[in-house]
């Protein structure tokens, strides 16, 4: 006799209904991930925030107290546990580190890449450390930081959104019409 499991098919089905934002810090994540939400009339979920709650700390003082490794795994806990159904997701920028937990987010929607050149980055970020970036393994500059992430990025992402020049308004026009909302 072979059972089928009804309801696991329906909660995945259900699930597949998200915004997954990633990108490099400061791409713009949490800012448009919120306003998007508001526009489109889903939650709003911030894993960064998530993440300080929990470990009851900033980001910059959890890396510096778990290193970035140990940071990673708390990261990769709370991203590969998130339940959640019509949210725009803004992740933290070293989530692309875990597989598993991409995998996750992968399976609860559509995963949106908020592209940024290196320049940008730089412009919008003076100071890693003080900002709460992970730099993991030999990475010492933005630039090392920069070629480490963005592929698997680009491996990840269903969509990619250009947000070099764009105000915060056209990123989130950008990413609502590639994903097929229409916003006003």
């Amino acid at each position: 006799m072979r059972v089928i499991d009804f309801y696991s098919h329906v909660r995945y089905n259900v699930f597949m209904n998200n915004l997954v934002l990633i990108g490099m810090p400061s791409s713009g994540k949490s800012t448009a991930g919120v306003l998007l939400a508001k526009k489109i009339g889903f939650g709003f979920i911030d894993c960064d925030l998530i993440i300080q709650g929990e470990q009851n700390a900033l980001l910059s003082e959890i890396i510096e107290r778990e290193g970035p490794e140990g940071f990673i795994q708390i990261e990769e806990r709370v991203n590969a546990g998130l339940a959640a159904m019509r949210c725009v997701i803004a992740t933290g920028g070293s989530v692309c580190y875990s597989e598993r937990a991409m995998q996750h987010l992968k399976s609860m929607g559509t995963v949106v890449y908020l592209q940024l050149s290196e320049q940008e980055v730089a412009r919008r970020i003076p100071n890693l450390v003080r900002r709460g970036v992970v730099m993991r393994g030999n990475v010492g500059t933005l630039h090392d930081l920069y070629l480490q992430r963005v592929p698997l990025y680009e491996q990840y992402a269903d969509v990619t959104i250009r947000c070099d020049g764009q105000t915060i308004d056209e990123t989130v026009a950008a990413i609502a019409e590639a994903t097929g909302f229409a916003i006003g």
